[in-house]
């Protein structure tokens, strides 16, 4: 950049540059359009020899593709049935790909007994956390890829989302009580129910028998090991049983007490009477 300098030699210097800056831009001018030219022509020799591979691939297909008929010796007659077993087998893919992969399910009323043995991971979304070890869960199946999110959404309503979420008990954990049914409160009830609302309540998860939500209630010490008839373990017993060791040796949460209470006991003695 040529700054304006108000001396004479500094105007005759100039002047006296222009010819020859003029003459470097024509040069420069003249490079830049052989430039675009070359890389024009180059352009489209490589169109014409890219479209040529292909149309010859396209050739090579064909012939391969009635070759291979050709050895086969399906007869004309055959075509028609072929056609039919095609179509039948990729309709068939598509409903299973759907009832696998992209159908809702509502209620529990709706699970197949495979789902019911941790044989399917499920996406979803927590819709309120009502007590200490549950919370409700609205199928989104598919995710994102399906639309949830952008198209399709999760209601928000209670009157909206009525039989439409599946009640999830977190398997392997008996969390402290807290008061209902005429029966007190225990002790870190209230702590065990405000971890678990801030863990999972509006979180997007996935669901199966058997997932990592119980071991995280054993581990903070709001949870212990629900030993009562009909319990799943998934073969983690052990597992679950070290954390909560740990968990009794820190002294943490509901291990915390001088006269711990399960909540199995605490049912016991309010629900049913018993000493």
């Amino acid at each position: 950049m040529v700054w304006p300098f108000t001396s004479s030699s500094s105007k005759e210097s100039n002047a006296s540059a222009t010819p020859s800056s003029s003459a470097t831009s024509d040069k420069l001018s003249t490079a830049v359009e052989d430039t675009l030219d070359k890389v024009e022509h180059e352009a489209s020799e490589m169109y014409q020899s890219t479209r040529a591979s292909l149309e010859g691939l396209k050739v090579t297909a064909t012939v391969s593709s009635s070759s291979m008929l050709s050895s086969l010796n399906i007869p004309p007659s055959m075509e028609p049935y072929l056609i039919t077993t095609a179509v039948f087998g990729i309709a068939t893919g598509a409903v299973v790909f759907y009832r696998t992969r992209l159908r809702r399910i509502p209620t529990p009323a709706y699970m197949t007994p495979n789902m019911l043995r941790g044989k399917r991971i499920m996406r979803g979304k927590v819709t309120s956390v009502g007590d200490s070890d549950n919370f409700r869960f609205y199928h989104t199946p598919g995710g994102i890829w399906a639309g949830w999110g952008w198209l399709r959404h999760v209601p928000t309503t209670r009157k909206a989302l009525m039989e439409q979420t599946i009640p999830v008990r977190i398997a392997g954990v008996d969390a402290p009580e807290n008061a209902h049914f005429g029966m007190p409160a225990q002790p870190f009830g209230k702590e065990s129910l405000a971890w678990l609302r801030h863990e999972l309540n509006g979180k997007s998860v996935l669901i199966q028998p058997y997932a990592r939500d119980r071991v995280e209630m054993l581990k903070v010490g709001y949870g212990q090991i629900y030993r009562q008839a009909g319990s799943e373990y998934g073969g983690m017993l052990k597992e679950f049983e070290k954390i909560e060791a740990k968990a009794k040796s820190r002294k943490i949460g509901i291990w915390s007490q001088k006269d711990m209470v399960t909540a199995a006991e605490h049912k016991k003695k309010h629900l049913r009477g018993e000493e």
